[in-house]
Formats: structure tokens, sequence, C-alpha cells
């Protein structure tokens, strides 16, 4: 069952609103009209998805947190402060129009040496999307971000984890890799701690890609989470990182 993303809180910093509403006027024009829905079910499809990363270097004492962005700045803000007091490193796949209204919050993320990915500029079904429509979509928020962070996009983690080969090619022609997970938490869904917990750590292996969101109940249980890995030998680090480890080993 589909939910739709809540009302998206407008950024303090009005100026750079002007700026990006600026930018984000031209891209709409090229893009067209959207729906918005919040679900990370993954839609599977009948492509080989050889070129499709789930996880990193199994060998490593290595994890990535994969926070999926369209919504939730106040708990963004307190995500980061957890993070921080871990030393803890994560990927944040953001949403092209939760950007348009937060662009200070996103450039936070990124001074604070976690990674940027994009999550797609409207959330759309990928898997229905021609070859065109996929490299529009992803492009347009590639190159908002990009304004915002000054930083070349590589990460794309398609909405529901929908794709297809058109998806997948888009992808190759700008340069990216498409990333999936190998464990969703399902916090969007299922606003229990303890069964997020339960999700984010029962046998966790090194290499793994872990899928979470800024909602209330994950920020109540993301210290204990990283607790729990500390208390493992893993450590969380960006999905390129992890990757990386991968390709050398």
């Amino acid at each position: 069952m589909q939910k739709k993303i809540p009302v998206r809180r407008r950024s303090g910093n009005w100026k750079m609103n002007v700026l990006s509403n600026v930018v984000l006027g031209l891209m709409v024009l090229s893009i067209g009209a959207f729906t918005i829905f919040a679900t990370e079910d993954s839609v599977k499809t009948d492509v080989e998805a050889a070129e499709i990363y789930r996880f990193g270097a199994t060998e490593s004492n290595n994890v990535s947190l994969m926070f999926n962005v369209y919504w939730g700045t106040e708990e963004v803000y307190q995500i980061l402060e957890i993070l921080q007091n871990h030393n803890a490193k994560a990927t944040f796949f953001i949403g092209g129009c939760w950007a348009d209204d937060n662009a200070q919050c996103l450039k936070d993320i990124h001074a604070r040496g976690h990674e940027i990915g994009n999550h797609g500029y409207f959330h759309k079904d990928h898997s229905k999307l021609n070859a065109k429509e996929n490299e529009r979509e992803i492009d347009s928020c590639n190159r908002f971000i990009s304004l915002a962070i000054g930083e070349k996009i590589t990460l794309f983690a398609p909405p529901s984890g929908a794709y297809s080969n058109d998806t997948l090619s888009a992808c190759k022609a700008l340069g990216m890799k498409t990333i999936l997970w190998s464990r969703d938490t399902i916090d969007w869904r299922d606003k229990d701690a303890k069964t997020i917990y339960r999700r984010a750590t029962k046998d966790i292996r090194g290499g793994e890609f872990v899928l979470m969101h800024p909602m209330e109940h994950t920020v109540k249980v993301l210290d204990d989470i990283l607790t729990y890995y500390q208390s493992q030998s893993l450590m969380a680090v960006t999905v390129s990182k992890n990757l990386q480890q991968k390709t050398n080993s």
C-alpha cells in the first residue's frame, strides 16, 4: 500500500529558496506533471540486475546506512547529530523536490561529510518511464543537487526500487551506479522502534546496505543501532566507500 508523502517544510533561507525556485521552474517546464508516493517495497522486473548494487564488500567490517529523503527535515538534523556522536557516515539519497525547499539542509548534510545520492526529482515509478524520461528525471535531480553542493552525483536509488533496462541505460549514460539495498527496515510503514532495530541489526554482516528514512521512530532507535554495530566491530560508512572496498578486494 502506498503512502502519500507529508507536506514539505519550507526552509528559512528565503534567498536560497528564490534562487532554487527559479531553477526548479525551468526544470518543471521540461518534466511535466508528477505524483509523489512513499513506498520502498522493491518493484521487481525481468531485467538482469548485473549493473545494480545491493551490497559492498562482504568480507569487510563496513555497513552502509541509506536514508531516502523526501520529507522529515527536522528528523534529518537529529539523524546528523546521532551519526556525528558515533563518528559514523551515511549516504542520503535526496529527492529533488525536497531539496528545492530544503537547500540549506542539503548543504548541511554534505558539509558534515556524508554522501549525497540521487533519489529522483518527483518520486516517479522508473520502471514505467522510457529511456528519455528516465534520463530526464535522474539528470534533473543531479543538476539541482550539484548546483547546491558543488559536487557531481554518482549514485541513483530508484524510488520504490522500481527500475527497467531503460533506467539502467540512463544511469550508465549519466555515469552513475544504480543502488538498491540488502535489507529494508520498512520504517516508513511500521512505526515501531523495536521492529526497526531488529530489521537493522539481526544477522547483520559486513558489506550490507541498510535502507532507512527520516522518521521519528527511526531517530529514536538509531543510536542503539549504531551502538550495536560498534559492538560487532562494524563501521558505518558511505555506500561509495563500501563499494570501493568491494572493488579493491
